[in-house]
């Protein structure tokens, strides 16, 4: 197939824009937003947003859907979620902080936060690495899911979680761009977060894709793969991993 360069060229402008772009990076946090919600977001009127927005679902960057008269838009896609989120690791840079505010909130989101549908953060790479340690994953020429994560995932979330519906892939490792190191992407990632979330062991930040872990993830997730959690919130190092269970599993 020879590829049209014009059509490259046009799905790249329609992030070239800032709003647009401003609009995108809200949307990773994986929810559904209203028009006048991004417009607050992106810092611009409500018919200016109209018209960003229109053009971004022309392009299949956005999807709608409408429930009576309120109209919500979300990526179309972890495929898109990811290409801003590679983007964001290639050029990406912190906003200043202008307030303490603005510090805390980005201290929060380097913490633990979602990036789509997955767990990303400081508390995403230590996922990956305990997955890695206890050979619930493999990281050797790729990341793969080996015969113990199998197993691990089936006990967490059910058999089906290994026939995800569609033809995305079960695990991709995925560059965090604040820690610079993999957070653990593709569909069991997604429903590891969805697993966490369901059962209260992370709860999302309001107006936020921050996330926190409660004190009952925190045990949770010593219990499943020896995670101190407590890092997150500790000051000085980044937290140590314990040997917990799946590892001796593993071992």
């Amino acid at each position: 197939m020879i590829l049209a360069p014009e059509s490259v060229a046009g799905y790249a402008a329609m992030l070239a824009d800032r709003s647009r772009a401003a609009i995108c990076v809200a949307l990773l946090d994986g929810r559904a937003w209203t028009a006048a919600e991004l417009a607050s977001q992106a810092g611009i009127t409500r018919p200016t947003a109209t018209g960003h927005l229109n053009q971004l679902v022309r392009a299949g960057i956005l999807t709608e859907e409408r429930q009576g008269r309120h109209r919500y838009l979300r990526l179309a896609s972890p495929q898109v979620a990811q290409l801003i989120e590679d983007m964001a690791i290639l050029a990406g840079q912190p906003a200043p902080a202008r307030s303490l505010r603005t510090v805390r909130a980005t201290a929060e989101l380097a913490g633990a936060r979602t990036c789509y549908d997955h767990l990303a953060g400081r508390l995403g790479v230590a996922i990956f690495d305990a997955m890695v340690t206890a050979g619930v994953i493999s990281a050797v020429d790729g990341v793969t899911v080996t015969p113990v994560g199998r197993n691990w995932f089936c006990e967490l979330a059910g058999p089906e979680v290994l026939r995800p519906a569609t033809s995305r892939p079960l695990v991709r490792s995925c560059l965090d761009w604040t820690e610079r190191r993999p957070h653990l992407g593709g569909a069991l990632g997604a429903a590891l977060y969805r697993q966490l979330a369901d059962r209260g062991w992370v709860s999302p930040r309001r107006d936020s894709r921050a996330v926190r872990v409660t004190d009952e993830g925190q045990r949770a997730l010593a219990g499943l793969l020896g995670i101190d959690a407590g890092f997150l919130t500790a000051a000085g190092p980044r937290g140590q991993l314990a040997a917990g269970p799946a590892a001796a599993a593993a071992s």
